[in-house]
């Protein structure tokens, strides 16, 4: 009966690393001679997605575009804010499907965009979306927006009081990364 040991079994795997690294090992270093042609498999550079921005009321991803044509606010009883039970700030855009691969309706805007007051001194006052300021909008606003085409539609965002500055917060994840932000001085 044959006994392996540790450092035979050791001594065997280094001279099986050693063979097949040895193998794997080219002998020859040559480069290509000055007058010979080298021809190279690659793939096409594809481009970079472009980087969201959003400047001059103009949000711009990968998948929307969003231009915010008009800004109001709308006390409770106006049109635009009958039912509602403190004033608004109602934002008018038109919104684009630049290529998303997935559904875009007119309502995406509250998944780029956040409205801030800053009237409280222990935390962020982030401001809930009101009721639909534009009754023209009713039955557009949940629409599917065909590659291309563009749709208008409103959103309204409930203020905490009339005086304090609303900062629009525009971002692709949800509100994790600001990537731009507009302020509305009210009054």
């Amino acid at each position: 009966m044959h006994r392996t040991t540790k450092a035979t079994t050791l001594i065997a795997s280094l001279g099986i690393a050693v063979l097949a690294f040895a193998g794997c090992a080219s002998t020859a270093t040559d480069s290509p001679a000055p007058d010979e042609t080298v021809t190279v498999d690659s793939a096409p550079i594809e481009e970079a997605p472009a980087e969201a921005t959003f400047e001059d009321s103009v949000l711009t991803t990968e998948d929307v575009t969003i231009t915010i044509t008009d800004t109001k606010t709308i006390q409770v009883g106006e049109p635009g804010n009958e039912y509602g039970d403190v004033p608004v700030i109602a934002f008018w855009y038109d919104i684009t499907n630049t290529g998303a691969d997935r559904d875009v309706t007119p309502n995406d805007f509250i998944f780029y965009f956040n409205a801030f007051q800053d009237n409280d001194p222990n935390a962020e006052n982030e401001l809930n979306v009101g009721a639909l300021p534009d009754d023209q909008f009713l039955d557009s606003q949940m629409e599917n927006i065909k590659e291309g085409g563009t749709v208008s539609n409103a959103v309204a965002y409930e203020l905490t009081d009339t005086t304090t500055p609303v900062k629009l917060v525009a971002s692709t994840d949800l509100g994790q990364t600001e990537i731009g932000s507009m302020t509305i001085n009210l009054g």
